[in-house]
């Protein structure tokens, strides 16, 4: 699973220092994206992620220092990330569907953590490709979404309750 290999170069790297290990444990979870049609699949694919995270790492190497902030960092992240919707359509899969929308988390100033959401569809999409204006060093075309929301920076830790 991608997710333990991300995990064991963390914990290699990290063990010694509770707070590195945190960081780097949230950033490998949070570059994990999915989307399935099937609600019980979503929700079996964020608890096994989860677990991954939790049982087989965090709380086996830190035992009673482990931190509720951290762990509520990483389910609200995996509740943004693993998606519920349809990839062909683009769209959420419910009562109401709308565009399918992925959140982009970047670390600044080490424990700080930027997101910016995206549309799917603005991400896959051709169209929103045509206009490019930026060209790279080698002469291609450079796409650079558009997000469709920023949110102000804040401690990964506070993640989940900052940005409900």
């Amino acid at each position: 699973m991608i997710l333990e290999r991300k995990l064991a170069v963390v914990e290699k790297r990290y063990r010694k220092s509770q707070l590195e290990f945190e960081r780097n444990a949230f950033l490998a979870v949070s570059s994990l994206y999915g989307i399935d049609i099937l609600s019980d699949n979503v929700s079996q694919c964020r608890e096994r992620l989860y677990d991954v995270f939790d049982r087989d790492y965090y709380t086996r190497l830190f035992k009673k220092r482990a931190k509720e902030k951290c762990r509520d960092a990483v389910r609200f992240v995996l509740g943004r990330n693993i998606v519920w919707g349809d990839a062909l359509t683009l769209k959420t899969v419910g009562a109401n569907p709308d565009h399918i929308v992925f959140s982009e988390w970047s670390p600044v100033k080490r424990s700080m953590i930027k997101r910016r959401d995206f549309t799917f569809h603005e991400l896959v999409s051709r169209k929103s490709r045509e206009g490019a204006s930026l060209v790279s060093d080698l002469g291609e075309d450079v796409f650079i979404p558009v997000p469709v929301n920023e949110y102000p920076l804040v401690h990964f830790m506070e993640l989940a309750h900052a940005q409900q």
